[in-house]
């Protein structure tokens, strides 16, 4: 049967649509990237902390993003020669606003009606909120999907996604799947050079690369709490973002803003090389996925920190990179429509497996 994915992550960049036939394994047939506006972004980045008008602010938003990925559907349909009678179902992840289980709730803006009015495809939608209800984290949720993809019965392997934030699927012979979000990812170092530059993340890291890490920030900045806690735990722009960042820079002023770069991208190097040591310390293996697998300054350094562990991307076992995530979500959505459980009680402290979205039929 045929799905089609849909992920927009904290990162803000566009739309990740998949096409995958989903039988015994999942496959991926083909792909199509939906670029964000920058009016629809800056409506959506607002929206994730507190302002006037928030309800009508969201819905209208909302609408925005769902015609957005209607006309992503149809162009993919059109380029694979595909009507939308071909496609069981959709698994729309949504545009994460508000992430704060701690106090029972997560939010990510979808309008799944429209979506299913628009393309004339079941659609299915809002999966972390069943997880958060049964006292779960709500994320990560791809550990699952990682486990049906890519474990293996020879290794200790583990699956680093990097996106916006990163998260770790630790998958072992004989033991159910676990993982956790590490902390930040991309955002900060996207944050600070589109503060210092207006661009919209660092190619490849080599901005990063031309500065060097400041010991006593990265300190400071390993000091949050977050860092200090073990899984289930799962984190967003809630904590880490920009004012987070300025403001231990005005405990410790005049850094050069390279070295500020360069010690952020270390930041994420570090938080997910001690995470992968202390979860799963006889690890052979890390496939990456996510934009962040393209910094080849980032793979650089969790090369070196990780050694001897074989650090590669997910491409090198036969999937893109750029389209696991997406991959995830119709598989989601097609553990749903069957009544398969999505979630893992070991990865987001759930009280139970349980069936993951909400069904909005054509």
């Amino acid at each position: 049967m045929l799905y089609i994915g849909v992920m927009s992550g904290t990162s803000l960049d566009g739309l990740d649509i998949a096409l995958v036939e989903q039988g015994e394994h999942t496959q991926l047939l083909a792909y199509h990237y939906q670029a964000l506006p920058d009016s629809l972004r800056d409506r959506l980045l607002a929206l994730c902390s507190s302002g006037a008008d928030e309800l009508a602010r969201a819905a209208i938003a909302e609408q925005q993003w769902a015609e957005l990925v209607a006309e992503g559907v149809h162009s993919l349909l059109a380029e694979q020669n595909l009507t939308h009678q071909a496609v069981r179902a959709i698994g729309s992840h949504g545009q994460t606003v508000r992430h704060e289980p701690a106090r029972g709730f997560t939010i990510q803006l979808s309008n799944a009606a429209l979506l299913a009015e628009l393309t004339g495809i079941t659609v299915v939608a809002d999966f972390r909120r069943r997880d958060v209800a049964a006292g779960g984290q709500g994320a990560p949720l791809v550990p699952a999907f990682h486990e049906a993809l890519f474990a293996s019965p020879e290794s200790a392997r583990a699956i680093l996604n990097v996106g916006g934030f990163s998260n770790l699927s630790l998958l072992e012979t004989g033991k159910p799947a676990r993982g956790f979000d590490c902390g930040p990812g991309n955002v900060l170092m996207d944050a600070w050079i589109h503060h210092y530059s207006g661009q919209s993340y660092d190619r490849d890291g080599a901005w990063a690369a031309s500065g060097q890490v400041q010991e006593p920030l990265l300190h400071a900045l390993l000091g949050d709490p977050f860092f200090q806690t073990t899984g289930p735990k799962s984190t967003g722009r809630e904590l880490f973002n920009l004012p987070w960042l300025m403001q231990q820079l005005d405990t410790q002023p005049g850094y050069q803003p390279a070295d500020v770069q360069a010690t952020l991208l270390e930041l994420t190097a570090t938080s997910i090389a001690a995470s992968l040591r202390q979860a799963q310390p006889h690890c052979s293996e890390l496939l990456v996925c996510g934009g962040g697998a393209h910094n080849k300054a980032l793979i650089g350094r969790l090369q070196a920190l990780l050694s001897p562990v074989k650090v590669s991307r997910t491409d090198d076992h036969g999937v893109p990179a750029d389209w696991v995530e997406a991959m995830a979500f119709a598989w989601l959505a097609h553990c749903c429509l069957n009544n398969i459980p999505g979630n893992r009680p070991e990865v987001t402290g759930a009280r139970g497996l349980r069936v993951l979205g909400a069904i909005y039929p054509a």
